[in-house]
């Protein structure tokens, strides 16, 4: 159990560093992409990004 809070963890760390480079190279930013603002805080859910992003690792992954 304690693997997979560590690998949930390293993987939001790693999302969280990744996210503004992303965001300058367009993604983010994309039909799909929701960004809303509620109470004060703003929410981000990059669906279409995501969507991109998986099918293009999943691509990878295949070549390799």
């Amino acid at each position: 159990m304690i693997r997979w809070v560590i690998v949930v963890f390293l993987a939001l760390m790693l999302i969280n560093w990744f996210t503004p480079l992303v965001q300058r190279l367009g993604f983010g930013k994309l039909p799909g992409d929701f960004r809303f603002r509620l109470f004060g805080k703003e929410f981000f859910l990059p669906i279409t990004t995501t969507l991109i992003l998986s099918g293009v690792a999943s691509l990878i992954a295949r070549m390799l």
